[in-house]
């Protein structure tokens, strides 16, 4: 059974850490000092501004200050400052069994994407594909701050998940329809978990998948590496967001990639959401029950089977 955190109040106290690659200190500070002009208390954990090359600091040290803010009765959010890479070396070292005991809300994309799997597949956690510290600044689009603070204050249901005004809705490509819990993200980062304890269980779940800066034949690579591990013929309803910034190569776009590989795969298909290193950014509650209704071309966020914090 999936565990629903706490909601986060107005005044709350989010808990800022870096889990991957590390972010400029002045970044940091002026993110942090965003939120609190929004009303929230902010922590940070000891080595949120370490820098060892392309990471912030060993993956023990990270794993410790991810640990930490789990430990903290009173931080409510847990909020990476960004993805980046090495998040996966983090795993190892969580406690998961603490965890499920002590849950929180985290939410992050890209190389969080993993992180957030490993929660919800080891802890049972209902963790937010969602806005990272990077995004806390002045011309975040309103409609991602909405999506954040609509799932990060209530698990309530049903709730639709759409795309903005503006911008084309979610299309249904494979006819059909599924209601289970709902895993997956960063294309590149489930690729990465592949043949390792961490690798993303997709049996009888819906998978989302959005990628960023990736030519399509390397999209195609990624999506064909899922095809063999099986992670498609197991799942039971597929949304895929966005390729952002992805580039068109020999002649073949993002759109033929899906028209060619993924729609012959026969699974209810909904293309085109709001996700992860889009613009937009829907928040999308990992773990957490949806219905993926193809007939209309709507995802709803349904009554999760969950145990209250």
């Amino acid at each position: 059974m999936a565990i629903q955190p706490a909601a986060l109040r107005n005044g709350d106290t989010i808990g800022i850490v870096t889990l991957g690659s590390p972010l400029d200190a002045n970044v940091i500070r002026e993110r942090i000092a965003y939120l609190q002009g929004m009303g929230f208390r902010v922590v940070t954990g000891r080595h949120v501004f370490a820098q060892n090359g392309f990471l912030a600091g060993s993956d023990r040290e990270r794993a410790e200050d991810l640990m930490a803010m789990f430990a903290d009765p009173g931080v409510k959010l847990i909020l990476p400052a960004r993805g980046g890479v090495g998040v996966e070396g983090i795993l190892p070292y969580l406690d998961y069994g603490y965890i499920r005991q002590h849950p929180k809300l985290i939410s992050g994309y890209s190389d969080i994407t993993v992180l957030l799997n490993a929660l919800y597949q080891f802890s049972g956690l209902i963790a937010l594909h969602s806005l990272l510290l990077i995004d806390f600044k002045p011309d975040t689009p309103r409609y991602n701050f909405e999506q954040f603070f609509t799932a990060a204050s209530s698990f309530a249901a049903p709730r639709p998940i759409a795309n903005p005004p503006g911008m084309p809705p979610m299309v249904g490509r494979v006819q059909g329809a599924a209601c289970a819990p709902i895993v997956g993200g960063n294309l590149t980062s489930l690729v990465g978990s592949l043949g390792t304890p961490y690798e993303t269980d997709t049996r009888g779940k819906i998978l989302l998948l959005e990628e960023t800066h990736e030519p399509v034949n390397t999209v195609y690579r990624y999506v064909e590496q899922l095809k063999l591990a099986g992670k498609f013929a197991d799942c039971a309803g597929i949304v895929m967001g966005e390729c952002t910034n992805c580039v068109d190569a020999y002649g073949k776009t993002y759109r033929d990639l899906i028209d060619e590989f993924i729609v012959p795969l026969g699974k209810p298909l909904l293309t085109g959401i709001a996700s992860g290193h889009g613009t937009y950014k829907a928040a999308i509650p990992i773990g957490a029950c949806v219905y993926l209704n193809a007939y209309n071309g709507t995802l709803t966020l349904m009554e999760p089977a969950v145990r209250p914090y």
